[in-house]
């Protein structure tokens, strides 16, 4: 008899990290990142308007074209690779372009596929409990790579504990930009960490 497969949510975090860091690049983390920083401000504008179009044309033809999916997808490949390298989940400086298997904490989004008209007209209430469990993510995330800062520093590595809470919350987070970008009809879910 086979166990049945947990199913995994559309989008999710794969972390293949070794935990080594370069205390140098840790000390620096935030002034590195802001080259990267500048460039996903910027590509946001952009996203903001594909977006938009993106949840009309879900709500004619019940899906997001392919085109569309696939710019966002990459605009949120880009967005974890930064928040992986500024929260000390990933050591190397991220690439600009959010491409797919790039980086060692990387996000795996689905295809395009059907979604509800009715889901799609109310994302946005629909999202607001999943943002208000992200803001908190967010916020401890942020004290976990303060803490996660000092421990690299003394030793060179980021702790695993530390590193994978870190990935749960970063995870939940992006599954929720995602249900609010229309990559996914999904809801975010708490049982899907990240995968190794």
């Amino acid at each position: 008899m086979t166990e049945p497969q947990a199913e995994t949510h559309p989008i999710s975090l794969v972390v293949e990290d070794d935990l080594k860091r370069t205390r140098v690049t840790v000390f620096f983390r935030i002034l590195l990142a802001i080259p990267q920083a500048i460039w996903i401000s910027l590509w946001s504008i952009v996203v903001s308007v594909v977006i938009l179009i993106s949840w009309f044309a879900a709500l004619f033809v019940g899906r997001v074209p392919d085109g569309l999916h696939e710019f966002n997808a990459r605009f949120l490949r880009a967005s974890t690779h930064l928040y992986a390298y500024v929260l000390l989940l990933a050591d190397p400086w991220p690439p600009f372009l959010g491409e797919p298997a790039s980086y060692p904490v990387d996000l795996t989004v689905a295809p395009a596929a059907p979604q509800s008209r009715l889901t799609v007209f109310f994302r946005l209430v629909l999202a607001i409990p999943a943002l208000l469990f992200a803001y908190v993510f967010r916020s401890v995330n942020g004290l976990v790579a303060i803490l996660g800062w000092f421990y690299s520093l003394a030793t060179g590595r980021m702790h695993r504990g530390m590193r994978d809470l870190s990935a749960w919350m970063l995870g939940f987070e992006l599954q929720t930009y995602g249900y609010l970008m229309l990559l996914t009809g999904s809801y975010p879910s708490f049982s899907n960490g990240p995968r190794a």
